[in-house]
């Protein structure tokens, strides 16, 4: 089924987020890593939940604001996204 194959894909693309080298040649920018982990967080738990964190948290507020913005994207909407990105990045470094 062709769900069956896009969340095949989504997993190859997160994997490779994973494990790529921290010195290799990708440094993405605190935005990408954003985007990547609002895209992630809709396509695995759907809207984003909970109160937004206080200003004393920047980093989880940051977190919270990226994916409150992926918010009304389904799952698969949101891992063809995940996907192209992770493929956009892959095309810079061929």
């Amino acid at each position: 089924p062709a769900g069956g194959d896009l969340r095949q894909r989504f997993e190859q693309a997160v994997e490779k987020v994973r494990t790529a080298p921290p010195d290799g040649p990708f440094k993405p920018a605190n935005e990408l890593k954003l985007k990547m982990y609002a895209l992630y967080r809709q396509a695995t738990d759907g809207d984003v939940q909970g109160k937004r964190p206080g200003m004393l948290d920047l980093v989880a507020r940051y977190k919270y604001d990226a994916w409150a913005m992926a918010k009304g994207l389904s799952a698969e909407q949101a891992m063809s996204r995940y996907i192209e990105e992770i493929e956009k990045i892959e095309r810079k470094f061929d």
